[in-house]
């Protein structure tokens, strides 16, 4: 069956993957998978299946995307069924949108799974929800990478001054200029935030502070990609509801 799915794989634990999209990795003649997978889920494949990782590392690029497009035309044109596996979801930052426009123009089959995204669950497991009657009724889901070359178009006063709970992706390298922006435009410095590293796996790390003091503790506990940043009123339930047992050996 010539078709490709585009496929969440969720946040790392690998049982918070969808039912649907274990199946397809079960049915497939093809995976590409990228960097931030729990590889547990590919021991869910055929033995005879063909496994391509595809994935990048920060200003490395063991596939660049045109080539990864290419091969998704490449083995549906064979007639194979091929799964494009993605961390999270592949609608949140994870260029699926892209891929599921080159198949559209070549006139492939093609159909998008869901994931659970981390900005929802790696706070989840740290005790975080990105919504509470009493502190937040507001979400935003935000890239903290720019593109190279392009100026940034985040709209930072409205992120300020209009939304109650921010979680911001692949934004650790860029965290001075985040609490800065976000300061800047109107954002109380004493305002809560946390970094959730290697958020849902059993090396979960999660350090919090406030918008003046993190940088300063992100530095200290070295803590680094990948992890979701979330900011807002909500990260004070971290002490409260922290059901998810880290690795205390680890934070010392």
């Amino acid at each position: 069956m010539s078709k490709v799915y585009i496929v969440g794989a969720g946040p790392g634990d690998a049982e918070l993957i969808t039912v649907k999209a274990l199946r397809v990795i079960e049915q497939a003649d093809v995976i590409l998978y990228d960097r931030l997978l729990n590889d547990e889920l590919l021991k869910n494949a055929r033995p005879e299946a063909l496994v391509i990782f595809c994935g990048k590392l920060p200003g490395q690029h063991a596939m660049i995307q045109q080539t990864i497009n290419e091969q998704l035309v490449y083995y549906a044109s064979l007639g194979k069924m091929v799964v494009r596996l993605k961390g999270g979801d592949p609608f949140v930052f994870g260029r699926g949108a892209e891929e599921a426009e080159v198949l559209a123009e070549h006139g492939i089959d093609f159909e998008i799974i869901p994931g659970v995204t981390s900005g929802i669950a790696a706070a989840a497991y740290a005790g975080i929800p990105v919504t509470h009657r009493d502190l937040a009724s507001s979400f935003a889901i935000v890239t903290g990478h720019m593109q190279e070359g392009k100026e940034d178009a985040i709209k930072w006063r409205n992120l300020a001054q209009g939304v109650d709970t921010l979680a911001i992706y692949m934004g650790v390298q860029k965290l001075p200029y985040i609490v800065k922006q976000l300061i800047h435009y109107g954002k109380d410095k004493e305002t809560a935030i946390a970094l959730i590293h290697w958020g849902t796996y059993d090396k979960q790390r999660t350090v919090t502070g406030t918008l003046e003091t993190i940088v300063n503790i992100v530095t200290e506990k070295n803590i680094s990609n990948p992890s979701i940043i979330i900011i807002g009123e909500v990260v004070k339930m971290h002490n409260k509801i922290n059901w998810f047992k880290e690795q205390q050996a680890v934070l010392q």
